[in-house]
């Protein structure tokens, strides 16, 4: 059975998982995980796969793993990307899905983080670039600029940010405006470098080259 991404984000069971697995993380002290993270992710998964020319069919796949990819957080944030894959399996497998489409979301949220995550395919490749290019200001919980770490710093220096494919199809270019009054371009590369170089990756299993631009300087 074909599901949509509106059937899967009206689910009130993953609904609650989402909202559980970012209280989890909010416990531990991380930036924001919910619903506004996971639909900033899905929508521009969607958005690269659209631009570059793939099915409805894999758009929507890819809208519905980006929606789900990072449930696993409710187990634990380490390898939150296999505890998301199994549970969507689950989810997935119970509400009837094809055993195709389960396998290509499964596959997608299982190679998502940059810690064992590698692009296998284009719809991983695009929620890799739409999961590490969500950053900003928004995501940063902590009210108290003084006891701000390393993390909060970063995310609350980003004033803007864009991911945007150029006409020729050549390049994605992360495109961020950031406050060094709150965090250094340092600062960003010191937490962010190993999601860069994953970033690039994606990029180029989707025949792009990936490029970041900070305050205008081109820094990949």
């Amino acid at each position: 059975m074909a599901l949509t991404f509106s059937e899967i984000r009206t689910n009130l069971a993953i609904k609650t998982y989402i909202k559980k697995a970012d209280e989890a993380l909010s416990a531990l002290g991380f930036t924001e995980h919910s619903f506004a993270h996971v639909l900033r992710v899905s929508d521009m998964a969607a958005k690269i796969m659209t631009t570059l020319g793939y099915s409805d069919h894999e758009i929507e796949l890819v809208r519905i793993a980006g929606y789900m990819h990072d449930i696993g957080n409710l187990v634990n944030r380490v390898d939150h990307s296999q505890s998301g894959a199994i549970m969507a399996f689950r989810i997935l497998d119970n509400l009837g899905m094809d055993a195709e489409d389960i396998a290509d979301i499964v596959s997608t949220i299982g190679n998502h983080d940059e810690g064992t995550g590698v692009p296998i395919n284009a719809m991983a490749a695009a929620l890799i670039l739409a999961d590490k290019s969500d950053v900003r200001r928004s995501r940063v919980r902590n009210r108290d600029i003084a006891t701000f770490d390393i993390h909060d710093r970063v995310n609350y220096s980003v004033q803007s940010s864009e991911l945007i494919i150029d006409d020729q199809k050549e390049n994605i270019t992360l495109i961020l405006d950031i406050d060094t009054a709150f965090g250094s371009v340092m600062d960003y590369f010191e937490i962010f470098l190993e999601r860069m170089i994953l970033c690039r990756k994606a990029a180029e299993k989707l025949g792009l080259h990936f490029k970041l631009l900070i305050n205008g300087q081109a820094l990949i």
